[in-house]
């Protein structure tokens, strides 16, 4: 007896259901082909403020202990700085702060320990706390402080005929909280998909729906040999605030059809959705098999129309040590849907960050080594899943390699700043052809709506934002109809130098020859030369700058304090339509009343002195 019928991805079965083209596999296979939904673990930012401890005896009686706390969370280990007075009551008042995920598996472990030497630190005092210990923190209001007992480290079961002195034990002072305010990042700044706070309590309503249909990919290249012929088994993974999804494997085909739809809700348009294919390699046996990167698409929410549908194709581009490939293309439905006009326009106004952020902000390297164990920690729970989110899928959907040094990415760069700073330098050199009478036409009409613009200066701001307006009209004609995808030129990865791409692909700690690493390094040294060249010109800039009322120059700054008092009498004497008037005049000149040599003022100003002369 058989009861058959056919349904959609909206039934409950569907995740659950075989496919037609899965006979072929078996074992824990069958489990890893299935579509699936995910939620990244609530993370939490768990701020431990060490601030004092009392009656911490050293081992050894006869000398003052140099005395530090060291955290740990899981896999995070954090300490403070050592004590600088050496004393049995030393004070730190240092935070350290760690990231802990729901449900709280790992407890927070303190230990007082003592430096004797640089290579040698000795445990004094330890406590185990479980995180359902601690206040949950909303906002900055300060968290009441506790005292601890610390058991001495090597005492206990195994040591009975020094059990007594359990009876007397050091304190330690410690203000625990898990920190609800903060936005924990797990993402790259520059691809956030989501920035509520931890807290429920403290997200907004909704301002949208996002729509996506991931319906499948086309000339998708052999990524592994089955029975002697390349095969690709693809899915693909999307990653939206706390929701991951992941489409079902369809085995065996360059041309993958998912037609799976998934939905999302929106809380802020300036964020972005990604969305990632690979290639399954659990089918089988092989258990220590990596799922292959075929490409990965980027989608700002803010670059769609609302309540439009667009079906597009990405191409889907990796970066190989050979050079960049184009691995096929990735067909997607994508649809924003507003719910509120009004609300999306407010939230252009807001900060990007809960209030916590900048309140109370982490230092770089804190941001820093806190994305690393959030992702880790992401990585470990998806990880646990049935069929598990591998921890070489969830990197590379979040960037973990971001942060590491990329000759290609630093040339990509140089080359954005010099693109938007073209236009600046496309200005400048109109505006020095007019002073110098190039274009004599241009130079007469310049000079005009000059004069107009003097003799009626309530014009000048008007017309300049009259003009950002047209050319906002103009350009509208020009607008981009679908969204951004990854662009190779940009990138710097169509002209990249073989040995560059070998260097960003290197392990860390780096695993090539010492005559290979000597060479890379010499040629970092290089490149840092250059930028530490083009900083310390900045700062000397800036020195010459403050150098002018400091008085390090007596004779400059006697020059300037009797110019700056001539040109407050000045100044206070003419009006300032004349003193402009002069002033554009005087850029406008003719060249016959033009000299070659550099002015007055900038020969002064390279004159002044700056600090470089007290550096070694």
């Amino acid at each position: 007896m058989l009861a058959v019928w056919m349904g959609t991805q909206a039934d409950e079965a569907f995740s659950d259901a075989w496919h037609a083209d899965a006979a072929s596999v078996y074992g824990e296979g069958v489990f890893n082909i299935r579509s699936k939904v995910y939620v990244s673990p609530k993370l939490w930012y768990l701020r431990v403020n060490a601030i004092e401890a009392q009656d911490v005896i050293p081992s050894d009686r006869n000398r003052l202990p140099e005395l530090f706390v060291k955290g740990q969370v899981g896999n995070q280990v954090l300490r403070t700085r050592i004590c600088p007075t050496r004393t049995t009551t030393p004070v730190w008042n240092e935070d350290l702060v760690f990231v802990a995920a729901e449900p709280f598996e790992e407890q927070l472990t303190i230990t007082v320990e003592d430096h004797l030497h640089p290579t040698k630190d000795e445990v004094l005092g330890k406590i185990t706390l479980p995180m359902t210990l601690f206040e949950k923190r909303l906002d900055h209001r300060p968290v009441h402080s506790r005292w601890f007992n610390l058991e001495k480290y090597g005492f206990g079961m195994l040591e009975a005929d020094r059990r007594k002195e359990l009876k007397f034990s050091s304190r330690i002072h410690l203000r625990i909280c898990l920190e609800g305010g903060y936005h924990v990042m797990d993402e790259s700044t520059m691809y956030m998909s989501d920035q509520r706070p931890t807290a429920r309590q403290l997200w907004k309503q909704p301002i949208g729906i996002l729509e996506v249909g991931i319906l499948g990919a086309q000339g998708l290249l052999p990524m592994k040999m089955k029975d002697s012929r390349g095969s690709t088994d693809a899915y693909c993974v999307a990653k939206y605030s706390q929701k991951w999804v992941r489409t079902r494997t369809i085995l065996d085909t360059f041309s993958p059809k998912w037609n799976e739809q998934y939905t999302w809700e929106v809380y802020d348009p300036c964020t972005v959705i990604t969305l990632g294919v690979f290639d399954n390699c659990h089918l089988g046996s092989n258990a220590a098999a990596r799922d292959s990167r075929i490409g990965k698409v980027r989608i700002r929410l803010s670059t769609l129309e609302a309540n439009r549908i667009y079906t597009h194709s990405y191409p889907l581009l990796v970066l190989h040590p050979h050079g960049v490939k184009k691995m096929g293309e990735l067909q997607l439905a994508v649809r924003f849907t507003t719910l509120s006009l009004a609300n999306i326009f407010h939230i252009y106004g807001q900060p990007l960050l809960p209030k916590m952020h900048y309140l109370h902000p982490f230092t770089v390297n804190q941001v820093d080594n806190l994305r690393y164990q959030a992702m880790n920690i992401v990585a470990t729970r998806l990880g646990r899943a049935e069929p598990p989110l591998r921890k070489e899928v969830v990197e590379y959907m979040l960037d973990v390699d971001s942060h590491m040094w990329s000759m290609r990415r630093s040339k990509a760069n140089f080359f954005r700043i010099m693109s938007l700073f073209s236009g600046m330098i496309t200005m400048g050199q109109w505006f020095n052809q007019v002073c110098h009478w190039k274009n004599p036409i241009s130079s007469v009409l310049v000079h005009i709506l000059f004069l107009i613009l003097i003799w009626y200066p309530e014009l000048m701001l008007p017309t300049l934002f009259l003009y950002m307006f047209f050319i906002g009209l103009w350009n509208y004609r020009f607008r981009p109809r679908n969204p951004p995808h990854m662009d190779t030129k940009l990138s710097w990865a169509e002209a990249v130098h073989p040995d560059e791409l070998d260097e960003e692909f290197d392990t860390f700690p780096t695993s090539r020859s010492h005559d290979v690493v000597r060479m890379r390094y010499d040629r970092l040294r290089s490149v840092a030369g250059r930028i530490q060249t083009v900083v310390g010109d900045i700062a000397t800039q800036g020195e010459r700058l403050q150098s002018l009322l400091s008085w390090r120059d007596t004779r400059a700054t006697s020059l300037f304090i009797v110019f700056s008092f001539c040109s407050a009498v000045v100044l206070y004497a003419t009006p300032p339509r004349v003193v402009a008037l002069v002033t554009g005049l005087y850029y406008l000149r003719h060249p016959r009343f033009r000299s070659k040599l550099p002015s007055v003022p900038s020969n002064f100003f390279k004159r002044l002195p700056a600090r470089t002369d007290s550096m070694l």
